[in-house]
């Protein structure tokens, strides 16, 4: 079978499942290996690979029948974004919360002490203002922009990385220059010199402190605290034609994840992920992650890590339909689209958390009564306020977007 072969189905008891080596994978790996598939009676056959864009390819083609996805990546391709056609994909669940940092080089980072000690050392959103000072610096001085990294531009590192920047007025588009590099390369890319610093998954940031090569500055949730990160991305016709197979699907997932929330649980989730089949570094570095004791090179006492990844707690595997509602707005921040669309729409039709709540009915948990929250306050972007109702006055509030994008349309198609 070729690679662009849609995979035939002989029976409704396997699902072929894509993932990139990232610690948030663990809930696929673990429902393999501790067997949740097999109590739902079903087999979960898994597929490694090293870009986005092969998983993006793999699920739309029928390749993959699932795969553990950047969280914009199903709004994306139901739109047909980056030229490509549109292939309605869904998000049955959220697979975690967080999971991303933001990491610059020793080098630059040694630029942003020099610069604003105050701003770096005290890290966050905080922190981007001495990358602001060293940005303004080098266009006096007539430097080369700073070229940083960011996975897929669909993605909640792009637009974490964009917010980060452009809330200390670094505009992303114009005073840096932002590439993308695939998660288990981008490591290597700092080392070498071909980037200057990186949004990406954990554990990538992690091994680019423990080479000595990068300082983590922000953490996921320094920037939002229990932020969309990973979601389970199935082709709408999926469930349409395996209704069953795939509330099986969602249960096992969702019984991993719970699995996950243990500490102890998490050793034994370190040294499965350790594997090469997995996300093949050493076991000590991914504890460092799952037990929120991540090392962030600065030289100096760190401030402690606090839910670096969340898989279950707090309702985490809600697909919010809120959080989808933001993701678009940034789509439309960045002149990702231009063509209007009714914002609530489209997120109604890609986000499912009517799937998710038939799913776990079963599992006697309990789910929001709500498809929607707001998100505000120091949790959210250092004070910024969203209200999924009025997702266009809040894009209007933002000192930084493309003016190119007539807003004023999306406002005709909410009508």
């Amino acid at each position: 079978m070729s690679e662009g072969a849609a995979r035939p189905r002989d029976s409704q008891s396997e699902i072929h499942a894509g993932f990139i080596p990232l610690v948030d994978c663990a809930p696929l790996v673990i429902a393999k290996e501790l067997g949740f598939d097999a109590e739902q009676n079903f087999a979960l056959f898994l597929h490694r690979d090293v870009s986005w864009a092969n998983i993006r390819d793999k699920v739309e083609a029928g390749v993959l029948d699932c795969a553990i996805m950047l969280a914009p990546m199903p709004l994306a391709s139901t739109l047909g974004l980056g030229g490509r056609r549109a292939v309605p994909l869904i998000a049955a669940m959220s697979t975690n919360l967080n999971g991303n940092a933001i990491t610059v080089s020793r080098a630059l980072y040694d630029e942003m002490l020099k610069a604003d000690r105050a701003s770096a050392v005290a890290g966050g959103m905080e922190s981007a203002k001495s990358l602001a000072s060293v940005v303004a610096r080098r266009r006096v001085e007539g430097a080369e922009p700073l070229t940083l990294g960011m996975v897929y531009p669909f993605s909640s590192h792009n637009y974490d990385l964009r917010y980060w920047l452009a809330a200390a007025g670094i505009d992303p588009d114009n005073d840096v220059n932002l590439v993308v590099v695939p998660p288990p390369l981008i490591a290597g890319s700092l080392k070498a010199g071909r980037i200057d610093g990186f949004c990406v998954g954990e554990p990538w940031n992690s091994v680019a402190v423990a080479e000595g090569n990068g300082v983590i500055v922000a953490t996921k949730p320094e920037l939002w605290v229990a932020s969309p990160e990973k979601v389970l991305g199935l082709k709408l016709e999926f469930p349409e034609r395996y209704p069953e197979l795939t509330l099986k699907l969602i249960r096992a997932l969702t019984m991993a994840c719970a699995w996950l929330d243990s500490r102890e649980n998490r050793l034994t989730a370190a040294e499965i992920l350790a594997k090469p089949s997995y996300v093949g570094i050493s076991k000590e570095l991914l504890l460092r992650v799952l037990t929120d004791d991540m090392k962030r090179g600065t030289g100096a006492t760190e401030p402690a890590t606090t839910d670096a990844v969340i898989f279950h707690k707090n309702g985490a595997n809600f697909p919010w339909v809120s959080h989808a509602s933001w993701i678009l707005t940034q789509m439309i921040r960045w002149g990702q689209v231009r063509a209007p669309f009714d914002i609530t729409e489209v997120v109604r039709r890609v986000y499912r958390p009517d799937l998710y709540r038939d799913a776990v009915r079963s599992l006697g948990l309990q789910t929001p009564d709500d498809d929607v929250r707001r998100e505000f306050g120091a949790a959210f972007f250092g004070g910024e306020t969203f209200d999924p109702a009025m997702p266009l006055d809040y894009l209007r509030r933002l000192s930084m977007r493309d003016r190119t994008v007539d807003l004023t349309l999306f406002d005709e198609q909410a009508r």
